[in-house]
């Protein structure tokens, strides 16, 4: 029952899984946002620059249609004549283009920050295999996606017919109406449909990227084995750094053994630092060969009273030598007065028992 619960995906993804998943291109995309985006920077360009594109293209294929007995079609000619059609026409069309590519590349990147990679175009036998295309085309996800498209037809169609419903007499009586009322009146209900459409696309854009947000968020769920495994791999396995941490205390309790009977005095804390310094005649100044706190600092003290080297309570020196010296180092300067008036000490009271 342990493994079972420790391989269900039910934790939140780490930053570690959402990096590698965004690495491969694995982002939350809902094509409803792109579509939205596309539709609406349509209905911009339309009713913001379809005068000027069809003044720009009436223009142009009128003195087309109007010189066309004087046109010459011989090779170079007519090459410079489809040439000048083209650069007219792009130019024509060349800032709506624009404004849809931008509106592409923004629908992508309002879902997600952008992403290089290569993965997704890899190619893999999945993508041509027809057993795991025939998978795919009737899977829940093409399921749900037919209905979803068959509801939005749904939506759209009927604000759309509410729209035009009440304008039915006005487009009965376009029959007989004069060419440039019909484009008035045309211009006018597209721009009215267009915004109808930018408007229910953008309830469902929202919708629908809230729901592909939450299948992603789910898809890269971990289970709590997995978050043990990254840990491992990120942070170092417990029980390997248990071992090296064990390895290294047996060390230090090595060494203090055979540090510390040499050294000249033991300055503590009383109980929480404890340094051991040695000094012979002719050093330049006194050696710090073990130091320690707590656990450690205990030791010191038990190895130095079996051995009768000397031990001195002096907290503040205690906590400053800790600090400040590192093991086979000299002390600093700023405490060779303190330390040697522990050493001194220590001397008279070598030099008194020895009398005794």
């Amino acid at each position: 029952m342990a493994d079972e619960s420790d391989n269900e995906k039910t934790e939140d993804p780490t930053q570690k899984k959402l990096d590698e998943a965004l690495k491969r291109g694995d982002v939350v995309k809902s094509q409803e946002v792109n579509t939205w985006f596309i539709i609406a920077a349509g209905t911009l360009a339309f009713t913001t620059f379809s005068g000027s594109i069809t003044g720009g293209l009436f223009t142009t294929f009128r003195g087309l249609i109007a010189n066309s007995y004087a046109i010459r079609t011989d090779g170079r000619a007519l090459v410079s004549l489809g040439q000048k059609i083209g650069v007219e026409t792009l130019a024509a069309v060349a800032i709506p283009f624009l404004l849809l590519a931008l509106a592409a590349i923004a629908g992508n990147m309002v879902q997600h920050r952008l992403v290089w990679t290569y993965e997704t175009i890899t190619p893999k036998l999945s993508k041509i295999s027809p057993i795991a295309g025939l998978g795919r085309m009737f899977s829940k996800q093409a399921l749900a996606n037919f209905i979803k498209g068959l509801l939005k037809l749904a939506v759209i169609g009927g604000v759309l017919t509410a729209l035009l419903w009440p304008e039915r007499d006005r487009l009965e009586g376009l029959i007989a109406a004069d060419p440039t009322a019909i484009a008035g009146l045309t211009m006018s209900l597209a721009a009215k449909m267009l915004g109808a459409v930018v408007a229910v696309l953008a309830v469902i854009a929202i919708a629908d990227y809230l729901f592909q947000y939450r299948q992603w968020h789910e898809k890269q769920k971990m289970s709590l084995q997995e978050i043990k495994e990254e840990y491992k791999q990120s942070e170092g396995d417990p029980a390997i750094k248990g071992r090296i941490r064990a390895l290294r205390q047996s060390r230090m309790r090595q060494r203090i053994m055979a540090a510390v009977p040499k050294a000249t005095v033991v300055i503590t804390n009383p109980t929480h630092f404890a340094v051991a310094l040695r000094y012979e005649k002719g050093m330049d100044a006194p050696v710090c060969v073990a130091k320690g706190v707590d656990r450690i600092a205990l030791k010191i003290r038990e190895v130095a009273g079996e051995h009768d080297v000397p031990i001195v309570e002096n907290p503040p020196l205690a906590r400053a030598l800790h600090a400040s010296v590192e093991i086979d180092q000299a002390i600093a300067p700023e405490h060779y007065k303190a330390v040697a008036e522990v050493i001194g000490y220590v001397m008279r009271l070598r030099r008194g028992l020895a009398g005794q």
